[in-house]
């Protein structure tokens, strides 16, 4: 007996080469068998007789002899089975993509000259590898070792330094008898092995034949995410609770499907969820399946809700409603407005406030839970935050926390973790188990990040550059917390015919002036007057004499700024908001203008009276003359209100200087007033395009007759305006109903209820999406309804096919939050049209009109909210900011924009795996054991569909996966230790493996569905291959891919030198380190 080191030119595989001879007869008993170690042996396995092969552990057997198999068992019996197509090194990439032209040549082999048996019992065999060779001469050879699979590591030809173990090689008849004889015992003892020949050599053929792009794509799914498979097996959503019956479930489409379940599982695992879909993509109805699945459980529920959103929830806890479509569900929970958080007794509906018993709910639903995204500063007072988090979250019973929102993230990323240490009750380690050691720090650092990359050329700030800046561990926190699809994500990527969103029409953009004759000034020069208004009456600290100002720190320094250079920066910051706020309402409509213009001069009135008596002054005017109506923005008239506080004693005042001012506001008020007294109704040419264009619509209907328009505006006072002007005249000349919504407000013209309320209003204006009774919608239909954006979220409207912005919101996401009332799924709509009226001056000018008004804004104290100026930041952000609103307006000229379009290209909706993994488990129960006993290094070909010919180029998806996990290159790879990137024919990564969602929604769109295989395109792949044996294009690419990788990798290694907190980041790995786990071929 001799030794071999089996490394270098003592290797196993090259010893069993020179040993066997021809007509050979070979048996070997091993735990593995590969098609790579056959290809390295190959040309002396051709020459033997006869192979013999005994797997050492159960492989491929029929039936597990013992009763119950630990998982661990399983799991390397699955490992062994899988083997066949390669194991840990074999599948490195430098092996050149040729394990098919192997396994065809191996399956020849197999069928012509091995049997292979497997043993029955774990243990039963000795493990390690065994080869005896029989020659044709009467030679024999045996070699036994500890490590001696039939593997390219076994054989010597692959190597981890910390693997190599030596091999004994046996020669002569009378050294191998031995092992000879115990392989005899073996293989003829039925008790012990069953032959599996035709379970290997159809695994073998998996390796060569042609595959289904279904059954690639739900494999590469199957590596990506099988943790979430192995954490599913003991699945949260219990049978006896099955939703299959409900009637919400069977009202719900597939992806709402997905989202409930997934949500469901993160309640169940992290106590909280954020379903962050888009504007219309129906998220109250997959939270009310969510509580639908836990009311069966028993659970106690709680639904806070804007109060103009109350209906939309109480509706379903109505058995008696008629409108309830969800009656027979029996749906039981509590609903609160969110100002109820701010209230301590009376009653919301029928609950008493005073005696409600706030922390006994187990689940607690929040609609618009971006209203929770900011912590109030204010200490002196309890904020509906902090009754939230004190009363509900950290009192009682643990809660589990469903939120919903379209915009959990506004500007900021900071915005995300507010919401979830609602979740977390403020445990900042609460993730440590899932990476995430402290979830501050990662928003924190992301913030960071994200301020950086939001300073970028626009050509630079890609969704991409994005991913390459920001750390990885802040979207594993979006990917465990959040579900987020977009519009356009189900609208492409979405198979499910059902799934269909109106088309949209081009926008009509319309420019009338203010005046039909042409008289009154320019909206610039109007601004200019604007602009010189000192609102002296709204900044009195600012003329409180020097000796005096202590007096106001002591007084407001821990409500209203610290010092009184912070305190007369808000408010200079409120008299801009008022001015800022006056150039609006110009631009609404005149009617609303003059209605500001007049409060306010007779507040400037009011002051000077008071001036003139020296009585005490407050330095907001009477709060029933500025109510929120006047703002289009509830932050701008919440600070507004809170400088209604601040008290100023007429002792303390220049007031000589103070009543120059407020004598020069009330002359420039007045001449401002007599222009807009002057644009009568019978002038106002925007009112008459108005009239004209909901006469042309009700003559030319786009959609059989639907004569709807949904008219919005930023202000009370400009929606009562139209409805004043319009309502009577549309019905009598054109038969049309009209009604108007603001807040609280509803009136309807001539509709036969007793009542018109908010509910009603919107019920009659969209009675099919409303699931309004036949009885009812007899009493008459609206055709046009002005509202407010009080109906701006939560709202379905998709019986109209037509919306109209009567003046453009100055936050461009809440015109596409407006028009996702009526571009929604299901829409009875073919087409839906979107009118923009925009003020009548050039665009250019409106931005750089709007950056004059914007440059007056005063810095607010940073210890305000701990950021920079609360209204703009500094003027280099400011100046970015308009000229990206220029281009998201310029577009919305052009086309009407999804939500996520209009962050910059970043979305969450960008980063989110739930629906993969919802799709995936569905695959896996519809075929158990399939993926599970797969093999790697599989490949698919598929076509690109028509309708994405425009995005898609043919190319290669790769999934990758690295070898060696501890090795973490501390990129931003959300997928870690896969990478699925998509390399185009031309040799350009199309989609790297930072935004693998991306590669896998190509995946999706030309793969799902494809259960078959695509035997001419592979019959095409096939030809330009050579069967696989010439791989070269395909290994390019594959070079191009790992070269990507390693790229970002060594630039965030870079960053990470010069970065604090982040000293000792990952490796950067090269070719050898990563495997093919599988691709997809796009032709």
């Amino acid at each position: 007996m001799e030794f071999l080191s089996n490394i270098g030119e003592e290797r196993l595989g090259d010893a069993l080469a020179e040993s066997i001879g021809n007509d050979a007869k070979l048996s070997i008993i091993s735990s593995y068998f590969t098609v790579f170690a056959y290809g390295e042996l190959k040309d002396a396995l051709s020459k033997v007789e006869e192979l013999r092969f005994v797997f050492s552990e159960p492989t491929f057997v029929k039936r597990m002899q013992d009763a119950k198999e630990p998982m661990e068992f399983e799991l390397k019996r699955r490992s062994r089975e899988q083997g066949i197509g390669g194991t840990g090194l074999e599948l490195t990439l430098r092996n050149n993509l040729n394990q098919r032209a192997l396994a065809m040549e191996c399956a020849e082999w197999i069928r012509e000259k091995a049997t292979f048996k497997s043993a029955k019992h774990c243990g039963a065999i000795q493990p390690g590898g065994t080869y005896h060779i029989d020659n044709a001469n009467g030679e024999a050879q045996a070699f036994m070792g500890a490590s001696a699979d039939f593997t390219l590591e076994g054989l010597g030809y692959d190597r981890r330094p910390e693997t190599v173990m030596g091999v004994s090689h046996y020669e002569g008849k009378t050294e191998a008898a031995g092992l000879k004889a115990m392989f005899d015992s073996v293989w003829d003892n039925p008790a012990m092995v069953e032959e599996v020949t035709d379970a290997v050599a159809e695994q073998v053929q998996t390796l060569y034949k042609d595959n289904a792009p279904e059954y690639i794509y739900f494999l590469t799914l199957y590596h990506l995410f099988r943790d979430f498979m192995a954490d599913d097996e003991d699945d949260p959503i219990k049978p006896e609770f099955r939703l299959e019956d409900s009637v919400i479930w069977n009202k719900l489409y597939d992806f709402q499907k997905d989202a409930v379940v997934g949500a469901i599982h993160k309640l169940e695992k992290y106590k909280g969820c954020i379903i962050a879909d888009s504007v219309g993509l129906g998220k109250t109805f997959e939270a009310l399946a969510v509580m639908k699945y836990y009311q069966e459980r028993n659970a106690r529920i709680l639904v806070l809700a804007p109060k103009r959103l109350r209906e939309n929830w109480t509706l379903y806890a109505a058995d008696n409603d008629e409108r309830n479509v969800l009656a027979d569900d029996r749906l039981s929970f509590t609903v609160l407005n969110h100002t109820d958080l701010s209230r301590y007794t009376g009653y919301s509906g029928d609950v008493n406030l005073e005696t409600l018993r706030w922390g006994n709910y187990d689940l607690i639903v929040i609609d618009e839970s971006h209203n929770f995204r900011n912590k109030p500063t204010d200490t002196t007072k309890k904020s509906r935050y902090d009754r939230l988090m004190e009363d509900i979250i950290k009192s009682g019973i643990r809660t589990k926390v469903l939120m919903l929102s379209a915009t959990p993230v506004n500007n900021r990323l900071l915005d995300l973790r507010n919401q979830i240490e609602i979740i977390t009750e403020g445990d900042d380690e609460y993730l440590a188990e899932d990476g995430i050691p402290s979830i501050n720090s990662v928003t924190r650092r992301a913030q960071q990040r994200f301020q950086e990359w939001s300073k970028l050329d626009d050509a630079e700030r890609t969704t991409q550059s994005f991913v390459n800046a920001v750390n990885a561990d802040y979207f594993k926190l979006l990917d465990v917390l959040t579900i987020a699809r977009s519009r356009k994500h189900i609208d492409k990527y979405y198979t499910a015919g059902d799934t269909k969103f109106p088309e949209r029409r081009k926008p009509v953009s319309l420019h009338p002036p203010i005046d039909s004759k042409g008289e009154l000034p320019s909206i610039a020069e109007l601004n200019d007057m604007i602009a010189s208004l000192t609102f002296a009456q709204y900044q009195q600290l600012a003329y409180v004499m020097p000796g005096r100002q202590q007096k106001y720190v002591d007084m407001y320094g821990d409500t209203w700024g610290r010092d009184f250079d912070s305190q007369i920066n808000r408010t200079q910051a409120v008299a801009n908001l008022m001015r800022v706020n006056l150039l609006k309402r110009l631009e609404s409509s005149i009617d609303a203008f003059r209605i500001s213009l007049e409060r306010i001069y007779e507040g400037n009135l009011a002051t000077k009276q008071m001036l003139d008596k020296a009585e005490r002054l407050v330095a907001q005017r009477d709060m029933a003359q500025i109510d929120a109506a006047m703002f289009d923005d509830e932050d701008d008239f919440a600070e507004y209100r809170a400088s209604s506080k601040v008290h100023v004693d007429p002792a303390d005042l220049d007031r000589l200087k103070l009543g120059q001012d407020i004598d020069y506001d009330i002359s420039v008020l007045e001449q401002l007033l007599g222009y807009a007294r002057e644009i009568t109704p019978e002038r106002d040419e925007k009112l008459r395009v108005l009239r004209e264009l909901i006469e042309q619509k009700a003559a030319s209907p786009f959609n059989g007759g639907n004569r709807k328009i949904l008219v919005f505006s930023a202000f009370a006072d400009t929606v009562n305006y139209l409805y004043d002007q319009l309502a009577e005249p549309l019905a009598n000349e054109l038969g049309l109903e009209c009604a108007m919504v603001t807040g609280d407000v509803a009136r309807t013209h001539s509709l036969k209820v007793k009542r018109t309320t908010f509910d009603t209003a919107l019920a009659h204006f969209s009675p099919v999406s409303k699931e309004l009774s036949d009885a009812r919608r007899r009493l008459g239909e609206i055709d046009i309804l002005f509202a407010t954006d009080c109906i701006s979220e939560g709202q379905n409207l998709q019986d109209c096919d037509c919306l109209v912005n009567y003046d453009i919101h100055w936050n461009p996401v809440r015109i596409i939050q407006r028009f996702g009332r009526i571009d929604r799924l299901g829409s009875t709509n073919t087409t839906i049209q979107l009118v923009n009226f925009w003020p009548d001056i050039e665009l250019d000018e409106y931005i750089q009109l709007e950056g004059r008004v914007k440059g007056r804004m005063a810095l607010l104290d940073a210890s305000a909210t701990g950021e920079e100026n609360v209204l703009e930041g500094k003027r280099n952000d400011e100046m970015n900011d308009l000229k990206y609103r220029r281009q998201q307006l310029q577009a919305l000229q052009e086309e009407v924009l999804n939500l996520e379009d209009m962050s910059g290209g970043i979305s969450i909706t960008d980063f989110a795996f739930d629906d993969f993994r919802a799709e995936l488990k569905r695959y896996v129960q519809n075929h158990p054991g399939l993926l599970e006993n797969s093999p790697c290094g599989l490949c698919a070909v598929t076509p690109i569909p028509p309708e994405l010919a425009d995005d898609v180029e043919p190319g290669i998806v790769f999934c990758l996966k690295q070898n060696d996990e501890s090795r973490d290159p501390k990129d931003t790879n959300p997928t870690f230790p896969y990478y699925v990137i998509y390399v185009t024919e031309n040799d350009s990564v199309m989609s790297p493996h930072t935004q693998p969602k991306a590669a896998l929604d190509i995946m999706r769109a030309t793969c799902d569905g494809e259960a078959q295989p695509l035997h001419d395109l592979c019959k095409r792949f096939n030809r330009k291959t050579k069967d696989g044996t010439d791989m070269a294009h395909a290994n390019a690419l594959l070079q191009t891919a790992v070269s990507d990788i390693t790229g970002v990798q060594e630039a965030k290694g870079i960053e990470q030198l010069f970065s604090v907190g982040e000293v000792g980041g990952g490796a950067v790995l090269g070719f050898d380190d990563y495997s093919i786990v599988s691709f997809v071929v796009l032709m």
